[in-house]
């Protein structure tokens, strides 16, 4: 065969893989209102950045006449590329090549790209859209699976895996992504779920439809399983590319800077009044946000899930910071279960990749109730406490009003390793509020008094005046400073300039048991 022969017989093996499945399963695709694997990449990556590996690559099955059906890439298109000028690996499933189902070949490729990814010390993305364990190959593809979630695990802490849901993604195939840093699943087109509408139907004899059952908002907004839900692919790939620009690329470098010129020392008068003179008042904490980071830009994380705690990434003086913050718009700002599961696994991201935390404070406490109680307040409060106090990263915290008994400790308090603790004159620090303290600590007095209404104002006055204020905890030095709300832009890139080579270290051990 002479070397015309064969670059003939490579550019028809290309031709035939970039086909995928053909052009009528595209036309299907597209049809249903999804790109392409090839498309997704391209969108995805820097013009002209992509390099495709095991293009050729084709399953081994042989039985159920799969011999005859053999299309190069067999279902996944791996590679690496660059998001903003910066290395990427990933994978994108081909649902035009039997429904994106997972092979043993097709597993193959993907471990070796991520393998490539550890090796290199670069994220992992993986765009989902497929059916599963590919049923004609029995136990090599369930084997494949395993493969796959074992480097997951490995990569772990070590590089940022993010997933997108970009179609169907059921079965053992859902494990994965949930074992990856985020996942973003597109509204309407995409679903996962361990069992399906028509499994539940047979056994528990439920009826549900897919959407309902695992669609974009169901798992963003009461599972918790999605960290964004979003309207269409094209937002979906900028999400990613947005949260990349905010992350290192991997556990032994720094976030990445971004030059700015909103000024560091820029006070802000609004927020002088932003939160309010009644205790009781729910205000925003976003808007409070968005004044103080650079140029407005917060990209909020699990927007949709555990509302009374928001969680999400800024910048300080072009450094990317993690920011968690009590939401008092939002059930007051109680920690609940939702809410401490989504400040502990966000806390635990940041730390795990050199990414500053800045809390924002204004807690009543833990949310009472048989409910919380009964399912498992306790341990999953402790996720978030355990988060912090394992955190080694520059940690700044701002008191912003109420700051309650357990809750004021968990929330990133000097007593949990804290570098930087500020507090607004407006801050409440006590074991408990005013009307609580009294009815305990006075209980006997005001059964007794002449007047327990007129006593009760009394009390709570002075309770407040002794204790539900910053400059107690400031005497003790549980408060580093009490500041001006204007101030807060400027104190926190001071501090985190200050830790910017701060250097902590936990004991020496295999790993620590957090409460799950």
């Amino acid at each position: 065969m002479s070397i015309e022969d064969k670059l003939k017989r490579l550019d028809e093996l290309n031709a035939r893989a970039m086909m995928g499945g053909g052009e009528a399963r595209i036309e299907r695709q597209h049809a249903a209102g999804k790109l392409t694997a090839r498309e997704r990449i391209e969108l995805l990556l820097d013009p002209g950045t992509f390099v495709e590996t095991d293009r050729f690559v084709v399953h081994r099955c042989s039985d159920f006449g799969m011999d005859e059906q053999k299309i190069p890439g067999d279902g996944v298109v791996t590679g690496y590329g660059k998001v903003n000028g910066r290395l990427v690996f990933l994978f994108s499933q081909d649902f035009t090549v039997f429904g994106g189902s997972l092979s043993g070949a097709f597993a193959e490729k993907i471990c070796k790209v991520m393998d490539l990814a550890v090796k290199a010390g670069a994220p992992f993305i993986g765009l989902n859209d497929g059916a599963g364990a590919r049923i004609q190959e029995g136990v090599v593809s369930l084997g494949g699976y395993g493969d796959v979630f074992t480097r997951n695990v490995l990569a772990s802490g070590v590089i940022p895996q993010i997933s997108a849901i970009l179609g169907p993604c059921a079965g053992g195939a859902v494990y994965s992504p949930a074992m990856t840093d985020f996942i973003i699943m597109v509204k309407n087109t995409s679903n996962m779920f361990i069992t399906g509408p028509d499994v539940i139907k047979t056994v528990t004899h439920e009826e549900v439809s897919p959407e309902e059952l695992g669609g974009a908002v169901a798992h963003a907004s009461k599972s918790g399983v999605a960290d964004f839900a979003v309207n269409s692919e094209e937002e979906c790939i900028q999400v990613i590319r947005s949260l990349l620009s905010f992350i290192p690329q991997n556990n032994l470098e720094d976030p990445p800077v971004v030059a700015t010129e909103d000024p560091a020392d820029r006070a802000e008068a609004a927020l002088r009044n932003l939160v309010p003179d009644n205790p009781n008042k729910p205000y925003d904490i976003k808007e409070l946000i968005k004044l103080v980071v650079d140029d407005g830009n917060f990209l909020e994380v699990h927007g949709l899930y555990g509302k009374n705690i928001v969680v999400g990434f800024g910048r300080f003086g072009g450094r990317s910071v993690g920011i968690v913050a009590n939401q008092p718009a939002h059930r007051a700002g109680v920690l609940d279960i939702d809410a401490s599961k989504k400040g502990g696994r966000f806390v635990r991201f940041c730390d795990a990749f050199n990414i500053p935390i800045v809390t924002f404070v204004d807690v009543p406490g833990f949310l009472p109730g048989v409910d919380q109680e009964h399912g498992g307040i306790i341990t999953h409060g402790s996720k978030l406490l355990y988060a912090y106090c394992e955190a080694t990263v520059p940690r700044v915290t701002i008191i912003t009003r109420k700051a309650y008994g357990g809750a004021y400790v968990v929330m990133s308090s000097k007593h949990t390793r804290a570098d930087v603790n500020f507090a607004y004159p407006t801050a409440e620090i006590a074991v408990m509020g005013p009307d609580g303290a009294v009815n305990i600590v006075f209980r006997n007095e005001l059964k007794d008094a002449a007047d327990p209404a007129a006593r009760r104002v009394e009390l709570e006055a002075d309770y407040r005046e002794k204790f539900a204020n910053p400059f107690k905890a400031a005497e003790l030095g549980y408060i580093d400073e009490v500041i001006k709300p204007e101030e807060t832009r400027a104190k926190i890139i001071r501090s985190l300039e200050m830790l910017q080579n701060k250097r902590d270290a936990n004991p020496p051990k295999k790993h620590g048991n957090i409460p799950l």
